[in-house]
C-alpha cells in the first residue's frame, strides 16, 4: 500500500459539511481495500470559522494546508455572514489560501456525461461529447492587483477602484500548465483576452505567443477575445479544447461553460500551484457549486461533483490515474442506472438523496475493484 498521503479537508458551510461526508467514504473505502492510506484532519473556514474564532480562516489551518500533501475544500458563504465586513467575509477564505499556498492555476473542467445530455438546456447536438479544460489564472489579474479599495473625491463622491495587473512570468507559468495539458488531450491551446483593448491582455497574448514558439511548438495556439469567447462556448463549444486565461475572465467563462454540461452540481476544480525541487506541489481542489444554504441540511444536494474533485486530487496531487479513473466510472455508473439528486433530475430517472447519491457510488466502486 503506498505510504499515508495528508490530506485537509476544510468542509465549510451550506452543503459542503454534507458533500465532504459522502467524500470521506470514498478515502476510507481505498484504505480499506489498501489501495491508499490518507492521513485525514479537518479544519474550519468560510463562515463556520466566522463563528469560531472571528476569521473566516485562521493562521493556524493555513499553516496546516501548506503542511498538507493536498487541500479538499468544500464551500463558504450564506447569508448569516452578508453583514460582516469585506475583509473578513466567508470568501476570503479561499483568496487567502490561493495567495498564501502560491495556487496560480485553476483547472476547470467541462465535460458532458452522456447520461446527462438532456440536462443541457443546449441542443444535444451541440453539447454532446463535450470535453473543455478551462485553465484560468488565479493570483493575479484585477482581483489581486494594486491599487485597489473605496476612496471618497473632493466633491464627496466616491470611488472603488480595482486594477488588472500581470507580469510576464505569472502569464508564462499559468500558460505552461495549459500547454503541457493540452499536450495529454487534443494538443489544442486558446488563449483568452481583450487585446483590443487592454494593455494587459496585449501583454498576455504577446507572452503565449512567444512561449508556445519556443517551447511548445507541437501544440495548436489560437487566441480569442473574451466576449466572442462567451459566444462561441454558446454556440460552438466542441472547437474548444484547453482555454487559458486571466482571472477575471476566467471566472466568467467557467461558469458559463459548466452550464453547457447542465449542472454546476456535476463540475469539479483543482487549482494548483508551482511543483518544488522534489516534483511536491501544494493544491487545492473543490466542487464548483456555491454552498447552496437554501437546500443545505436537507438531503438534496448533489456529491458528485465534490467526488469528482476527489479525482482529480487522486490524478493531479499523487499520481493515481488507474485510482480517478476508478471513482469518475463508479460515478457514471449510478447516473447510467438512473439515480439522480434534484438538481439534475429527468423525467423517468429516480430521484436519489445526497446519502443514497453517496451510498450508490461506494457500492459502484466496490463491484469495480472486485
Amino acid at each position: 500500500m503506498p505510504a499515508n498521503k495528508k490530506l485537509l479537508l476544510l468542509p465549510g458551510d451550506g452543503i459542503g459539511p454534507e458533500v465532504m461526508q459522502e467524500v470521506t467514504k470514498v478515502l476510507e473505502f481505498f484504505d480499506k481495500k489498501r489501495i491508499a492510506s490518507f492521513d485525514m484532519s479537518e479544519g474550519l473556514v468560510g463562515g463556520a470559522s466566522i463563528d469560531a474564532t472571528g476569521l473566516p480562516i485562521t493562521p493556524d489551518v493555513v499553516a496546516r494546508a501548506k503542511g498538507s500533501d493536498a487541500v479538499l475544500f468544500g464551500a463558504v458563504g450564506g447569508p448569516k455572514w452578508d453583514k460582516v465586513g469585506f475583509d473578513v467575509r466567508p470568501e476570503v477564505a479561499i483568496l487567502t489560501l490561493r495567495r498564501e499556498l502560491g495556487l496560480f492555476a485553476n483547472l476547470r473542467p467541462a465535460t458532458v456525461l452522456d447520461p446527462l445530455i438532456e440536462a443541457s438546456t443546449l441542443k444535444p447536438d451541440v453539447v454532446r461529447g463535450l470535453d473543455i479544460m478551462i485553465v484560468r489564472e488565479a493570483t493575479g489579474g484585477i482581483y489581486f492587483g494594486e491599487p485597489r479599495g473605496i476612496e471618497t473625491l473632493p466633491d464627496g463622491q466616491k470611488r472603488g477602484i480595482n486594477t488588472e495587473v500581470y507580469t510576464t512570468s505569472e502569464i508564462e507559468r499559468v500558460a505552461r500548465v495549459a500547454f503541457d495539458l493540452a499536450r495529454q488531450r487534443q494538443g489544442r491551446v486558446c488563449s483568452v483576452e481583450k487585446a483590443n483593448v487592454m494593455e494587459s491582455g496585449l501583454l498576455w497574448r504577446q507572452t503565449v505567443t512567444a512561449l508556445g514558439a519556443a517551447e511548445y511548438a507541437d501544440v495548436a495556439l489560437s487566441h480569442m477575445y473574451a466576449d466572442n469567447c462567451a459566444m462561441q462556448l454558446v454556440r460552438n463549444p466542441r472547437q474548444f479544447d484547453v482555454i487559458v486565461t486571466g482571472n477575471l475572465f476566467g471566472d466568467l467563462l467557467s461558469d458559463l461553460a459548466s452550464m453547457c454540461t447542465g449542472s454546476l452540481g456535476m463540475l469539479p476544480s483543482a487549482t494548483l500551484g508551482a511543483p518544488d525541487s522534489s516534483g511536491r506541489r501544494l493544491s487545492l481542489y473543490e466542487p464548483i457549486h456555491g454552498s447552496a444554504p437554501d437546500i443545505a441540511g436537507k438531503g438534496v444536494a448533489n456529491p458528485l461533483a465534490q467526488t469528482f474533485s476527489l479525482a482529480m486530487l487522486l490524478r493531479y496531487s499523487f499520481d493515481m490515474k488507474e485510482e480517478a479513473a476508478l471513482v469518475e466510472k463508479a460515478c457514471l455508473s449510478v447516473l447510467e442506472q438512473g439515480l439522480r439528486t434534484p438538481d439534475i433530475m429527468q423525467d423517468g430517472k429516480t430521484r436519489v438523496t445526497t446519502q443514497e447519491m453517496g451510498t450508490a457510488v461506494m457500492r459502484e466502486l466496490e463491484r469495480l475493484a472486485a
